[in-house]
This record gives structure tokens, C-alpha cells and sequence, in this order.
């Protein structure tokens, strides 16, 4: 007798993110008042982020040029003729009970990203992640529940201006994003342009990278997409990809209960690792956009595009190409190397001094990102220069000191003593005629040892060679000193 099976329907997840960044001007976009983050509350504020009667808002040039520099970085298309508009919507951390935001004319669109994976055999894995646009807004302020971390709950709530106003671009992607690890690395890439630019510390910790999620499901296949649902509320990467995660198969388990996706803003609550209904979602339509009536449309001339353009460094994904395919670095060492601008440039400088590429990378990457670690410093902090580490490289090289007398003189080089005064007289004993005697000597004085390895032990082979080793402290040439106990012990 036949039965019949049942095909269980496979899903992918349509996502993209909307990321609001914080600009880092020292003024807010319409006003004087500092940006400055953790200043009492309301101290930092103005009649004009206040909206206050008979007050005009004026752009701040600086955001305008780290607007655009950042839509360059993102292969944005700029427009030569952009405006302001009023996204209307009343709330108590919104003074004016509107937004100075961009709508139908935003100043760069039609942009892309890369990121860049890596597989479980070390190979990079590159998607470009399209941009929709970015725009320049003014923040609103903050609100703090007392009682409860939400409206639903509290007994009273405080407001506080101080982030009225200050400078924002929002980036808006396509919905390229398949998954919640794509989703991490596109935010963790975001944030590495912004840094390399200096327009943004990228700090998602103080707010000033703030990401909102538009995810749905649909059977594999199909073209039309989902029921969108927003996700907001999350302050780390690894939280978007858990975020997303959940989502999707709350998502798919809804659709196989049969039941009604709702298009819904939901919240990502940490404690229980979860998503939780906020509020249904509004349109455009809701917030009755219109000019902005008080500031001039702006005018981006191509001299002044083609100055900005030039300004902007060497970016994260174009470090990465160059390290992989032109060094032969591992895609996880460039990609570590890459993180931070700083990093990068340490790491060319000792290449241009001369360092093999493979061992600076490794030396950073690994003994100096301890030390970073745990002395919890930048590497703009140590004192030692990418000049000196491509010294101190050169010596393992050429036999004149051992990796491991370079890892005990690490700590003395990281604080500022020089690779000539830390390996004085540390010279490596490279002369056979030398060791000979020593190893002889090492054997000699332990009979015991070389019975039990000439039974069987071969084992004991590192005993002898570390003896050696610390009879010449440290400085019998590791290699020599292998062969030399070795022929000596099998003799």
C-alpha cells in the first residue's frame, strides 16, 4: 500500500537594516550645543534644539561633509540637489513635535557594501549588500522610565534633551541579507567604514550605532515577499544575529500554525532572548512629511565632491583584497588586521620597514593583541614603534635571536626599550663548535635520562634540548640545538 509523503516547505528570511549612525561633530546639526556624550541631563541644550518660538536652525557644514563622505565609502551615487523635510509625530523626547529629517530627497542613494565571511576551511565568502539611500536627521532625546525599562509599567517618566538634535545619517540597505549572520557582519562592517572615516565612533554601547531590523519569511522560490516585522532594541552585533534568529522561526512557525503575520514593530528582549510586540508599524503616510520651510536645499558642487572624494582613506574591504591576494595573508588574519584603522596602519608600517608580512601579522595578532588585552590599551598606546617590531622580525630571521627570546623581551620592547638595548649580548650561539661541548656536557650530567630515552622514551629529547637551553640561557640556536642533541643521543 503507498502513502503519501509529505514535502516539508523550505524558507528563507528576507532582511534588511535601517542604522542610524551619530556623527561625530563636536556641535549638534542645527545648533552650538555640544555633542558631548555623558553630560548631566539637559545641560547640553539650546532654543533651537528645543523649539523654542522665533528660532531658525542652521546646517552644520561638518555634518554635511561627513553625510557625504560616508555615501561615497558606500559606492552612493550623491545628489547634486537634495532637502530637509518634517516627519511629523508627537512624543515627549521630540520638543519641536516634529523632525528635521530627509524624505523624497535624500543626499546619496543607490549604494553597496561588502561583506566578507569566512568558511569553515578559512576561505573568504564576498556578498555585495545593496543601499538604498542615506540621509541626514536630527536625533531625538531620551526618555527614562522609572520602574520599568518601557512606557507599560512605570510610575512616572524623566526626559532628557541632551541628544536633541544631534547630527544622524540614517543608511537604509535592500533587502539582500539572507541571514542573521550576514546581518552582523554588514552592521560590523557599517560601523569599520565609519571608523576608518572618522565621521562616527561607531560606539552601539553610548547609541551611536543604533540598528533596526525589517525581517519576513517565504517559501523557497517564491517571489513575492512576506509580511515585514521591525525588530528594535538591540545594543551588540551578536544580539541582531540572535535577534534575527529568533524571528525567523517564530516567523515560519506562525505560517505553519496557519496563523496571520502582522506587520508590527517588536522589541528584542535580552533577558529572555526573545522578541516582543511593540506596537503595529506606521507608514509614511503617518507622519504627514512636508519641506522643511526654514533651511535652503543644498547644493553639492562637483569641485567640492571630487575635494571630499579624494580625503577619503584606503577602506576595510579594499585592506582586505590587498593583504589576501598581494601579501597571502589568511582571510581571518585580514580581517582581524582590518578591524580597527589604527591596526592597519601599524601593520603597514612594519611592512614598509621591512617585516615579513606573515610574522608581523602574527606578532600583532596574536602576543600584541594580548597585551592590548589585557593592559586593556590601543596599539596607539605601546610604545613600540611599527619600525621597531620589523627590527626585532629581521633578528629572528636572520638566526641572531630565538622567537622565544623575543616573546620574553616583549613586555621591556612594548614599553619603550629599544630592540639594540634589549638584546644586548643576547645574541643566539649559531656556531656548532660551541654547542657541542654544552650538549655533551647536558647528556653527561644526566645518565638517567639517557638511559630511558635510548629504552624507548624519545620523549626525553625536549628535556635535553631545554637544558641546553637554559645552560646558555636561552641563547643555544633552537634548531642547531635539535640536531646536535639528537645525533648526540642516538649516537
Amino acid at each position: 500500500m503507498m502513502t503519501a509523503t509529505t514535502v516539508k516547505t523550505e524558507y528563507e528570511a528576507i532582511i534588511g537594516l535601517e542604522t542610524h549612525c551619530q556623527l561625530s561633530t563636536n556641535t549638534k546639526i542645527f545648533s552650538t550645543s555640544s555633542t558631548a556624550f555623558g553630560a548631566d541631563p539637559n545641560t547640553n541644550i539650546d532654543p533651537v534644539c528645543m523649539g523654542l518660538p522665533g528660532v531658525l536652525p542652521v546646517l552644520n557644514q561638518k555634518v554635511l561633509e561627513y553625510a557625504v563622505k560616508a555615501g561615497l565609502a558606500l559606492n552612493c551615487q550623491i545628489a547634486k540637489y537634495s532637502k530637509f523635510d518634517r516627519k511629523q509625530y508627537f512624543y515627549p523626547d521630540l520638543p519641536k513635535n516634529y523632525q528635521i529629517s530627509q524624505y523624497d530627497l535624500p543626499i546619496a542613494e543607490h549604494g553597496w557594501l561588502e561583506i566578507e565571511l569566512v568558511d569553515a576551511e578559512g576561505n573568504p565568502i564576498r556578498k555585495r549588500i545593496g543601499i538604498t539611500r542615506l540621509h541626514m536627521e536630527e536625533d531625538a532625546g531620551k526618555l527614562v522610565h522609572a520602574g520599568s525599562d518601557r512606557l507599560s509599567g512605570s510610575t512616572y517618566s524623566l526626559v532628557d534633551y541632551n541628544r536633541a538634535g544631534v547630527p544622524l545619517v540614517e543608511i537604509v540597505s535592500e533587502p539582500d541579507l539572507r541571514s542573521g549572520q550576514e546581518a552582523a557582519e554588514y552592521a560590523e562592517e557599517l560601523r569599520r567604514i565609519v571608523r576608518y572615516l572618522g565621521v562616527s565612533d561607531g560606539n552601539m554601547q553610548e547609541g551611536s550605532l543604533r540598528c533596526d531590523v525589517n525581517i519576513s519569511v517565504r517559501p523557497v522560490g517564491q517571489k513575492e515577499f512576506g509580511t515585514k516585522v521591525e525588530i528594535k532594541n538591540m545594543n551588540s552585533f551578536s544580539a541582531i544575529q540572535r535577534a534575527i534568529e529568533y524571528e525567523i522561526e517564530r516567523q515560519i512557525a506562525a505560517i505553519e500554525a496557519g496563523d496571520r503575520i502582522v506587520q508590527e514593530t517588536r522589541l528584542w528582549e535580552e533577558g529572555t532572548q526573545r522578541t516582543s510586540s511593540m506596537r503595529v508599524k506606521e507608514g509614511s503616510s503617518d507622519y504627514r512629511y512636508f519641506p522643511e520651510p526654514d533651511l535652503a536645499p543644498i547644493e553639492v558642487s562637483n569641485k567640492q565632491l571630487e575635494q571630499w572624494r579624494n580625503e577619503l582613506p584606503e577602506l576595510p574591504a579594499q585592506k582586505r583584497h590587498h593583504y589576501e591576494s598581494e601579501l597571502g595573508l589568511s582571510a581571518y588574519d585580514a580581517r582581524v588586521l582590518t578591524e580597527d584603522r589604527p591596526v592597519a596602519e601599524y601593520f603597514e608600517g612594519a611592512i614598509a620597514a621591512g617585516a615579513n608580512p606573515k610574522a608581523a601579522a602574527n606578532w600583532i595578532t596574536q602576543d600584541i593583541a594580548a597585551y592590548l588585552n589585557k593592559q586593556k590599551l590601543n596599539i596607539t598606546e605601546i610604545a613600540l614603534t611599527p619600525t621597531n617590531l620589523a627590527d626585532i622580525i629581521t633578528r629572528i630571521e636572520k638566526g641572531k635571536i630565538s622567537n622565544a627570546q623575543a616573546k620574553e623581551k616583549l613586555p621591556d620592547l612594548l614599553t619603550g626599550i629599544s630592540p639594540e638595548k634589549a638584546f644586548a649580548g643576547q645574541e643566539l650561539i649559531t656556531d656548532p663548535s660551541v654547542l657541542e661541548p654544552i650538549v655533551d656536557e647536558v647528556i653527561a650530567a644526566n645518565p638517567k635520562e639517557l638511559e630511558k630515552y635510548r629504552n624507548g622514551n624519545t620523549n626525553l629529547k625536549g628535556f635535553f634540548v631545554g637544558q641546553v637551553l637554559k645552560k646558555t640561557s636561552k641563547r643555544a640556536d633552537p634548531k642547531l640545538t635539535n640536531e646536535l642533541v639528537e645525533k648526540k643521543l642516538n649516537a
